[in-house]
């Protein structure tokens, strides 16, 4: 008889799901799994965008939390947004595994104490290589990749960033764009700047509709799918430090 609990993960999905995504994957809860998730699991899907939250009773039924991306500033005091920064805070003090993805990156950082706000060189948008920190403190998730790599590409579509990370936490990857990549606080937190689980026809859409409704001009936009067409993120490494922080041991 298998013994083994079935693992339980909840997404907190703060973005609406576009024409696109809704078309091709069914959804971004769809895109989250594919990339995070493994057999025998169960993945909870929470709109937060929409004021759908789970009940603090039952935070601790789940073995891990992933936020995603939003169009919403992390800055922003929203209600939901408010309500998400609570939770956060409640995770942090109950040391669940929490994954925070671009806008989740930030909500973490702020909810903790940090500072996020615009970024000071404007969008980035594309493909961007992640220096990864050389004298690192122990990262389980990272160490299981074997060598540790210098760096990572990955995508990137924000126009927001980490100004400072919150008392306690480690600035454990940068770029020449970006000051905070990536940060950890102890082995229960991560954020992650980029979008390890988008693929580029995600990311192209994206870029389109962000030039139709004038976020961005013409050049820009073209320059950065020139950027995804000659080069490739390394998609796969990025799914397993994800997988494998989420599945680690505290």
């Amino acid at each position: 008889m298998d013994l083994m609990e079935e693992k339980r993960y909840a997404l907190f999905l703060a973005a609406k799901d576009s024409d696109y995504v809704l078309k091709v994957y069914g959804g971004y809860f769809n895109v989250f799994v594919a990339a995070f998730g493994e057999e025998g699991e169960r993945w909870d899907l929470f709109r937060v965008v929409e004021g759908d939250f789970p009940d603090f009773n039952d935070l601790h039924k789940y073995d891990g939390f992933v936020i995603s991306g939003s169009p919403y500033d992390a800055y922003g005091n929203d209600n939901w947004i408010l309500k998400l920064c609570f939770m956060l805070q409640t995770l942090d003090a109950m040391q669940k595994k929490v994954l925070g993805i671009c806008f989740g990156h930030q909500v973490l950082c702020r909810a903790l104490g940090g500072k996020v706000g615009k970024a000071y060189t404007g969008w980035d948008i594309g493909l961007r290589r992640v220096r990864i920190v050389n004298d690192l403190a122990p990262c389980s998730f990272l160490e299981d990749l074997g060598e540790i790599p210098g760096s990572l590409s990955i995508m990137e579509c924000h126009r927001d960033e980490v100004w400072k990370v919150p008392i306690g936490a480690e600035v454990i990857g940068f770029s020449d764009k970006t000051g905070v990549e990536m940060f950890t606080i102890g082995d229960h937190i991560l954020g992650i700047q980029g979008h390890p689980e988008y693929t580029k026809d995600i990311l192209y859409n994206l870029i389109d509709r962000l030039l139709n409704n004038n976020s961005i001009e013409r050049e820009f936009a073209e320059n950065a799918k020139f950027g995804l067409e000659i080069a490739e993120p390394d998609r796969k490494c990025w799914e397993k430090i994800c997988r494998n922080f989420l599945k680690g041991t505290l």
